[in-house]
């Protein structure tokens, strides 16, 4: 089916008030699955996100307009506020964060991979047509309730690490580039660690048979598969590995993206970069005590105190989607295409996977033969999914954006917090303003360094293919999902997000030069072309 000619789309706020237009997370309309599945286990989330902190909102809404993503924030009641001042004035003093870190790394972490497993260890080609609509329904159950946990952690993921930014920037006067580099190291799995990896990595650079046996030129889903069962070291590490990370989707939060079983030869560039190139340690506690010297010495000890509960904080940033609704996600996305494919081959579908453009009750409906929706409504819709972008949506609806609280009318302990999640939020969605000019695109500093390499253009899943080693990713945003292929990669270019996006978090990670919310770089650099990222100054210079 060819794609449709793009037209200007008609938008209505979906509901009285201001709504606000997500493009970091959300860059392309989502699927009829996701914008039924998605609001109401956000919101469940988010709330419990504010009544844990004792934030004065009671939620954050969202809706799916024409498929993008907008929100809006909720004030608490009026008679909920005094219980949530009680609780705000203990935050700071009790450093609350550090249960709820300990909760997710010894409780709520693990379970989830033992959840994911269990819906992982059924495989969806052997199910009964009523048996799979069953799993079906399951898997997004699971879904859901991994979108509220990762939504529920948030305020450990961004209150410690926004406050330590609140008070550091006004002590030095130093960048978030600078001061952020300082979390390097906490946050492993942003930069695609984890014992899995290790051992994966550790297995191969002591086996050299092993390794060459990467290279060789099969196909590249059937060479994962045999290596993964042969009897040695090499094939266990990789066999942990690919349940580990073979689901999880690549990019991006909903099932319209592809899992990293999809593509394996993208997954067999990235296990052999991450092998063959040994990663280079930073020296943080040498960065804390250069950028300590800036801090004013009555201010000193506060300081430290407070880089350390930062990276306690930072560390469960990326861990909560990964762990959570990334790995739930992609089993959605294997169900769905495991019924695609049956109906696909009953001739209900043109292709397998326009099944994840269905919502999951169609979904249900079409296994049990329902004509509806027929195949070229499917189709249609993957063809709108492919074609518009976030760019073709206006920033808000309804109401003009209210102005956040001041922190000035607050109680001190609840104005702190606020202005903690202020300046994370405001890391997170931030974009640069600045003019480009003909051979140089402006945008945030996100990663420090600077390196050259090829600009490759990365619209969706079905792009990773193009990516080689050494290449710099060029994208719209990221999620911190992308961590898997970060071995390829030089370099990290957004067109979204601020210096506390996941694209910035994994490229700071890894070590890599990133700029991000330039507004438009992929439309200002042509996919091929040979650039070099600047992360200190946050500019992108095309070199040819």
């Amino acid at each position: 089916m060819s794609t449709p000619t793009k037209q200007q789309l008609s938008f209505e706020p979906p509901g009285p008030g201001p709504w606000e237009l997500d493009p970091v997370h959300f860059p392309r309309p989502v699927t009829g699955y996701w914008a039924e599945m998605h609001p109401r286990a956000f919101s469940l989330g988010y709330g419990d996100f504010m009544a844990y902190y004792g934030l004065p909102l009671q939620t954050r809404l969202t809706a799916y307009p024409n498929g993008f993503s907008y929100g809006q924030m909720q004030p608490v009641a009026p008679d909920v506020f005094p219980e949530r001042l009680q609780r705000a004035a203990e935050v700071f003093d009790r450093k609350v964060w550090r249960d709820q870190a300990k909760e997710w790394s010894e409780i709520r972490k693990p379970a989830s991979v033992r959840a994911h497993r269990e819906i992982q260890a059924i495989d969806p080609e052997q199910l009964t047509d009523d048996a799979l609509a069953a799993y079906l329904r399951r898997c997004r159950d699971h879904h859901a309730a991994m979108v509220r946990q990762h939504m529920a952690f948030t305020g450990t993921a961004v209150i410690p690490p926004g406050d330590f930014l609140a008070h550091t920037r006004e002590w030095t006067g130093l960048p978030a580039v600078k001061l952020l580099g300082l979390m390097r190291g906490a946050s492993p799995i942003s930069g695609g660690g984890s014992p899995e990896h290790s051992q994966l990595v550790a297995a191969y650079r002591s086996d050299t048979a092993a390794r060459a046996a990467l290279d060789a030129d099969d196909e590249p889903g059937a060479l994962l598969e045999r290596l993964r069962r042969e009897p040695t070291a090499t094939g266990q590490a990789l066999n942990d590995y690919l349940d580990f990370v073979g689901y999880r989707l690549l990019d991006g939060f909903d099932i319209s993206g592809r899992y990293a079983l999809e593509l394996p030869d993208v997954l067999i560039r990235s296990i052999c970069a991450a092998i063959d190139e040994a990663e280079e340690a930073a020296d943080i506690d040498a960065q804390a005590a250069e950028i300590g010297s800036h801090v004013p010495e009555k201010h000193r000890a506060e300081y430290e105190a407070l880089l350390a509960e930062a990276r306690i904080g930072y560390r469960v940033r990326d861990e909560r989607g990964v762990y959570s609704d990334i790995w739930a996600s992609g089993l959605m996305r294997r169900a769905a295409l495991a019924a695609g494919r049956r109906l696909a081959e009953r001739g209900r579908l043109h292709d397998s996977e326009h099944f994840v453009f269905a919502d999951i009750d169609e979904m249900c409906a079409m296994l049990a033969g329902s004509p509806t929706p027929t195949a070229d409504t499917l189709a249609a819709r993957l063809a709108y999914h492919k074609t518009y972008t976030a760019k073709d949506a206006p920033a808000h609806l309804g109401d003009d954006p209210m102005p956040p609280p001041d922190p000035s009318t607050l109680p001190p302990p609840m104005a702190r917090l606020m202005a903690a999640v202020a300046i994370a939020l405001g890391e997170m969605f931030a974009s640069s303003h600045e003019e480009h000019e003909a051979t140089v695109i402006r945008g945030l500093p996100a990663s420090s360094g600077v390196r050259e390499g090829i600009a490759r253009r990365v619209a969706g899943p079905a792009d990773f293919d193009s990516i080689r080693r050494g290449d710099v990713l060029l994208t719209e945003s990221t999620t911190e999902a992308f961590n898997i292929l970060l071995p390829l990669l030089t370099g990290i270019i957004t067109d979204s997000g601020g210096a506390l996006s996941h694209a910035a978090i994994v490229a700071r990670e890894y070590g890599i030069p990133g700029v991000v919310g330039t507004r438009d770089a992929t439309a200002q650099i042509p996919d091929g072309t040979r650039v070099r990222v600047d992360g200190d100054a946050g500019v992108v210079t095309v070199l040819e």
